[in-house]
């Protein structure tokens, strides 16, 4: 079974289990769900009615959590780390995972420097075993590391991630033909 096809299930999984949960325990599904191996989009899991009413309530921050790892980086999770729950451990690897795809999504030749910053990674080596055991052994990406260009090099990516809010609204235009607010036009179908 490749990625896509476990992370499908996944989805339809933390879906049905957020429908069913409020409060305290959609905290946990959400954590649950960011924490999980082999998820890597919630954007299903946003759409739900019961997350959604998480917004205002002493819980929202685990929606604006949720957001985050379905279209932050680490690196902005940092930054806004104060006003979010802490992440446990798969969390912070997980968000580091999409971190490196978000980052695949606009250039296929990653330069090192610019790895270690956006990872928060200490040296060239703690980076390389990264990205070789926890991106490219998972099936997110697969690259050639280059060491003496000082750059990994992505083959391919796992179409795994969720499409940014902009993005889908640049896509909906494309494919429409219209622009997403406007309502004289209308969408034909």
């Amino acid at each position: 079974m490749d990625i896509e096809q476990k992370q499908e299930e996944h989805i339809e999984y933390f879906v049905k289990q957020a429908s069913l949960h409020k409060g305290p325990s959609l905290a946990n599904i959400i954590v649950e769900a960011t924490s999980h191996p082999s998820l890597f989009a919630f954007s299903e899991i946003l759409a739900v009615l019961n997350v959604l009413e998480l917004q205002g309530t002493e819980h929202s921050v685990y929606l604006d959590m949720l957001r985050m790892f379905s279209h932050g980086t680490w690196s902005e999770y940092k930054s806004n780390a104060g006003r979010l729950p802490q992440l446990v451990p798969d969390q912070v690897l997980k968000l580091k995972q999409l971190t490196v795809l978000t980052l695949a999504e606009t250039n296929k030749v990653l330069p090192y420097d610019v790895l270690v910053q956006e990872l928060d990674v200490t040296n060239v080596r703690e980076l390389e075993d990264f990205l070789i055991n926890e991106c490219m052994y998972v099936g997110i990406v697969r690259g050639k590391l280059d060491q003496l260009q000082r750059c990994f090099e992505l083959c391919e990516q796992k179409e795994v991630l969720d499409v940014a809010s902009e993005a889908a609204d640049s896509l909906l235009y494309m494919l429409c033909g219209a622009s997403v607010g406007d309502e004289s036009e209308g969408v034909q179908r």
